[in-house]
């Protein structure tokens, strides 16, 4: 069992002093098209590619989700689950620049500020003077703002730490918010589903209950070493998160570990030529990104490795890595197409390349091949 001495306890009650946002855009893509197009509004949509093209599901409305219409999901299960919808092609340059207005009005109440992605981020407010330093007040006037000035609307979440603050953010969703005070916490978790744990997917899930383990008030009568024992590493992060403890801080500087572009096709590709006749405007694609990062200031570290990932018509993947320190060009990567088509040679339904990031040059020459399979 971990121990409870003083210094744990000074640990804990000052994690309890932080008071934590976590903002999440009410399905930010689609109510960004249906804000700019009138005939979109109250009606199913997904933001996606077309069936035809293998597309997938980027978001979707409230109306879309009412059939079971979920991101991620395959464009042609989504019509079969909504023959209504309407699906319209994503306007990422649109997206963006709304989140760039969005962050903006974030930093009016603090600079500590999380990204996770362009519609959704942590805030640490603990030492804002705004609205009487009342976190709540702070998330209602930052969601008023959003509404007020761009039309679109946000849920919050508010807690002494990022784990509780995420789960309170999907509470009263959409437009919606909840608070959970830090002399709520026990009773508030007590009853909270395992799935609602931070890093708790399917098979964890399935294992748990199988244990009888049904929430997280169930999670706690075990001990850490019991927990470890049947879970490992991750053991000690479930009897954290089972009592509502959070160590993690918002980053304000992430560092970016990889840069990378894919692309599905709209047919198999079934032969090796095939794949690397798409290699160039791949790499075309990739270079772009590099650049923009770079004129954005936000490419501060040094490139240790480039890779390619092949997913196969079976929809079996791998990966295939080989330390870089220098620029590469599109011969590199053709090099590990190459490698990496000859270990199935079978027909490609998508192909992505990139680049590792550290932040430390690593020397190294091309030969040098460090293989992993994601099959």
């Amino acid at each position: 069992m971990r121990s409870t001495n003083g210094q744990d306890a000074t640990r804990l009650n000052g994690a309890m002093k932080r008071k934590i946002i976590h903002v999440d855009m009410d399905c930010f893509y689609a109510a960004v098209e249906a804000r700019d197009r009138p005939e979109l509004r109250g009606k199913p949509v997904g933001v996606g590619g077309t069936p035809e093209g293998r597309g997938v599901i980027a978001a979707a409305s409230y109306e879309a989700r009412a059939f079971g219409v979920r991101s991620a999901m395959a464009s042609v299960r989504a019509l079969r689950l909504c023959p209504q919808l309407i699906l319209v092609r994503p306007n990422f340059a649109a997206y963006k620049a709304e989140s760039r207005k969005i962050r903006a009005i974030f930093e009016r109440f603090t600079d500590r500020i999380e990204p996770l992605s362009l519609d959704e981020a942590y805030l640490d407010v603990t030492d804002c003077p705004a609205n009487g330093n009342s976190a709540t007040r702070i998330a209602e006037d930052i969601r008023a703002t959003i509404k007020r000035e761009l039309g679109l609307t946000a849920s919050a979440g508010i807690a002494p730490n990022k784990f509780l603050a995420k789960v309170a953010g999907e509470w009263n969703k959409p437009d919606g918010q909840k608070t959970i005070r830090p002399e709520d916490v026990a009773d508030f978790v007590r009853e909270l589903p395992i799935e609602k744990i931070w890093g708790v997917g399917r098979v964890t899930a399935g294992k748990l209950r199988a244990l009888g383990l049904v929430t997280c008030g169930d999670l706690q009568a075990l001990t850490m070493a019991e927990l470890s024992a049947r879970f490992g590493s991750w053991g000690e992060a479930l009897y954290s998160y089972a009592r509502g403890e959070d160590d993690r801080r918002v980053q304000t500087d992430r560092v970016r570990k990889s840069l990378s572009v894919e692309s599905t096709f709209a047919q198999d590709l079934e032969t090796e030529e095939a794949c690397l006749s798409e290699v160039d405007a791949l790499f075309e694609e990739w270079d772009g990104r590099v650049q923009r990062a770079r004129a954005q200031a936000s490419w501060r570290e040094s490139m240790t490795g480039i890779f390619v990932k092949l997913k196969f018509s079976d929809f079996k993947s791998i990966t295939r890595e080989t330390a870089f320190a220098t620029y590469p060009c599109a011969q590199d990567f053709k090099d590990l197409v190459r490698i990496a088509y000859g270990s199935r040679a079978t027909a490609v339904r998508l192909i992505g390349l990139g680049v590792r990031m550290g932040t430390e040059t690593r020397s190294a020459s091309k030969a040098q091949l460090a293989f992993s399979l994601g099959e």
